[in-house]
């Protein structure tokens, strides 16, 4: 009788011991994927397409506010830097594909035209993209894309762009814009900056480098034809300012630059924008998309939510030029 009974508890203890297995694979589930109040957590895979201050600034403003919002602890990231190249966005972006990442931060251009291409489950988040209606070719645009993306642009208004190299350089009657023929946005961009200075007769002419080896030739031939230059947000560029600075200076060239760090590498002002700040911006969407359940397909393009004249006190020493008081001095590294 007694090993009759005990047959009968153990059995029973075994049924209990399997259902409880059963319930506790969902809760785990539940506990891995998810975040911030809710008690879940996240992996998030960013890829960032170069090393310069403001890619670096945008990426940091996103961990920033997501790390705050989910709770330290519950957000994972997984950074990685695809050095310029594009076949390396490729393997970064099919890698956070294959390990499921909750969701991708493109950090530039290519990385969100890759990670577009390489899946339209996972949530794509970009940042630092200037006009997401070309890069991803959406032709009829309406301020959301329709796709598993959204995220920040890092455009300054074009128009006061070519307004203050109107006021800066008055005498200027011919223009060059330099940009990298690989990035589209950067083409965007100065078709509309052209636009702008042919309204009051400045001729303007393209000098287009395919990589960072044609600079220094493009460059030397810009300066021997036109009397400015203007270098619209191009990662390339960025990347290669110490060039353009040693060729534009000596050869009293200035550079009107359209974001921050290009200014500060060769530029004698710029329309800046905070790249922390759109980067921050991009982080409490991905939230949105996480934890609220947000339709990202819906969600409209953020632009940064202010603009400052800004200029390169060294350089516009070294040129001569002297800044209106509504320019702000863009403060050396330490």
């Amino acid at each position: 009788m007694k090993r009759k009974l005990l047959s009968v508890i153990m059995a029973s203890a075994l049924v209990l011991s399997l259902a409880a297995c059963g319930s506790s694979g969902g809760s785990k589930e539940s506990e891995d994927k998810g975040g911030g109040e809710s008690g879940k957590s996240y992996t998030i895979g960013i890829c960032q397409l170069v090393q310069h201050d403001a890619l670096d600034a945008a990426t940091e403003g996103f961990r920033d506010a997501l790390t705050e919002l989910c709770g330290e602890g519950n957000v994972t990231f997984d950074e990685q830097n695809a050095q310029g190249e594009h076949n390396m966005c490729a393997t970064i972006v099919n890698q956070f594909v294959s390990d499921n990442v909750d969701l991708i931060l493109a950090n530039a251009t290519d990385p969100l035209t890759t990670a577009a291409t390489a899946t339209a489950d996972i949530p794509i988040i970009g940042t630092s993209v200037t006009d997401y209606a070309t890069a991803l070719q959406i032709e009829d645009w309406t301020g959301a894309t329709g796709l598993n993306v959204s995220g920040t642009s890092d455009l300054a208004p074009i128009d006061e762009q070519a307004a203050m190299l109107k006021e800066l350089l008055p005498e200027v009657k011919k223009a060059g814009i330099l940009y990298c023929s690989a990035e589209p946005n950067s083409k965007y961009q100065a078709e509309l900056f052209k636009k702008e200075l042919e309204k009051d007769n400045i001729e303007c002419k393209e000098y287009t480098a395919a990589d960072s080896n044609e600079i220094q030739s493009v460059v030397t031939s810009a300066v021997s034809e036109v009397e400015a230059v203007y270098i619209p947000t191009d990662n390339t560029m960025a990347s290669n300012t110490e060039i353009i600075k040693n060729i534009c200076v000596p050869a009293k060239i200035p550079v009107i630059a359209g974001e921050q760090g290009i200014c500060t590498g060769c530029g004698v002002a710029t329309l800046s924008i905070s790249y922390y700040d759109i980067g921050y911006k991009a982080g409490e969407m991905a939230y949105d998309v996480l934890a609220n359940g947000a339709d990202i397909s819906a969600m409209d393009i953020e632009f940064a939510p202010e603009v400052t004249k800004m200029y390169n006190k060294e350089i516009c020493d070294a040129l001569n030029i002297t800044v209106p008081d509504d320019y702000e001095p863009i403060e050396a590294e330490e």
